[in-house]
């Protein structure tokens, strides 16, 4: 794949093309629909199951997926449990198998409402399960839980060692209004067991306001649908002259389209990403007409993910943002999913996106121009003025 000047060229008019609408660039599949922060993106429909390359260069034949979970469906037993065990065996870290429901919910999640705790799960080392976001006013927040409690156990059942997917799931249970789920949590040396109602929540994932220096601090928790004409929204109608923050920090996708419609905020045209399909390159655009003169930062960190991440590195890679934080989170795998026999959805890894520049996200991340710990956001509104964007 090229880093030079060609991938920069504008296209007409339209954010993406072909099969990009319908990809999934998954973050932590699903930990919205549990959580509220929307970590699945616009999937196909795919009726024929793929091939699918997983991270370490292993593959999940999608053709054996539904046959295993036929065969199990003809012995009487769970073709979902079956596929479950296919897709663990595979070493795809982001696969996943949901049932009917659970794939219907995640689907209006998409629209900024989910049933659930109101709480962002990520992984801590190997196989700890953190609190990377907790949702003001939810159950989560309620019951006290904070970023950076480690999450142990669900309903009784360890965490450690389960795909992040898997914890989404526990945490959803049923997906009923006022059900019960009892976490096991560790904060430093304490630990306790804390018993949450499940919650539905609508959320805001774009939210706008003026800083006392007359900059306007975006912050996008999550690209559900229309948050990236929110974005673009906002900083038309932002006064002339005044600087952008843009706030990516504990965001951990959404759609891909939405995504790109962002980025059409502040460019005019052009690359925004490109990625592979079973070894097919394609490529995510910008319209045109975005804002580019305009002062912009880019505030990030661990909790930055995918769709996200597509972004920072558009705005990174062609020289329009200054990002500051820390490393983003690096989940730049592409999933798409499959219906299985008995109705049920099998989500497998096909390919990985890259920035502008070529660079690979997938367990690496983007490094920030300006690193920045607890004092991040004051650092980046001082860059910001530097810009000129501030009064």
């Amino acid at each position: 794949m090229s880093a030079g000047p060609a991938p920069f060229c504008i296209r007409p008019r339209g954010v993406v093309r072909g099969a990009v609408l319908t990809l999934v660039f998954t973050g932590v599949l699903a930990t919205a629909a549990a959580t509220g922060s929307l970590p699945r993106q616009e999937s196909a429909r795919a009726e024929r199951p793929a091939p699918a390359r997983v991270p370490d260069g292993g593959t999940v034949d999608g053709a054996a997926l539904s046959r295993a979970a036929a065969a199990a469906m003809a012995d009487g037993k769970s073709g979902k449990q079956a596929a479950e065990e296919f897709v663990s065996r595979s070493g795809d870290r982001w696969g996943a198998v949901y049932d009917k429901k659970e794939y219907a919910e995640f689907e209006q999640a998409l629209d900024g409402a989910y049933t659930g705790v109101g709480l962002s799960a990520g992984r801590t080392g190997a196989s700890g399960i953190r609190v990377t976001r907790v949702r003001s006013g939810g159950p989560a927040d309620r019951a006290g839980l904070r970023t950076g409690d480690r999450l142990l156990s669900v309903d009784g059942r360890p965490v450690d060692g389960l795909s992040v997917s898997e914890v989404v799931s526990l945490l959803r249970g049923d997906g009923v209004p006022g059900s019960a789920v009892a976490l096991r949590v560790e904060r430093g040396r304490a630990a306790w067991t804390q018993t949450l109602r499940r919650a539905r929540v609508a959320t805001d994932p774009v939210t706008v306001r003026r800083l006392d220096d007359g900059a306007v601090l975006i912050r996008v928790a999550a690209f559900t649908k229309g948050a990236g004409a929110r974005v673009r929204d906002a900083v038309r109608t932002a006064p002339a002259g005044a600087g952008v923050l843009l706030d990516l920090r504990g965001n951990s996708g959404g759609l891909v389209a939405e995504a790109a419609v962002a980025a059409s905020a502040f460019l005019d045209g052009g690359l925004v990403a490109t990625y592979d399909v079973e070894g097919e390159q394609r490529a995510v655009y910008a319209e045109g007409g975005g804002d580019t003169g305009r002062p912009l930062v880019a505030l990030i960190d661990g909790g930055t993910m995918s769709a996200a991440e597509l972004l920072t590195g558009a705005l990174q890679d062609r020289g329009r943002a200054v990002t500051v934080g820390s490393r983003t989170f690096g989940k730049g795998s592409v999933q798409m999913p499959s219906a299985l026999p008995d109705g049920s959805v099998a989500e497998l890894t096909v390919g990985h996106y890259r920035t502008p520049a070529g660079h690979a996200v997938d367990g690496r991340g983007i490094t920030p121009d300006l690193a920045a710990g607890e004092r991040a956001e004051e650092r980046a509104r001082t860059v910001l003025s530097g810009l000129g964007g501030g009064s």
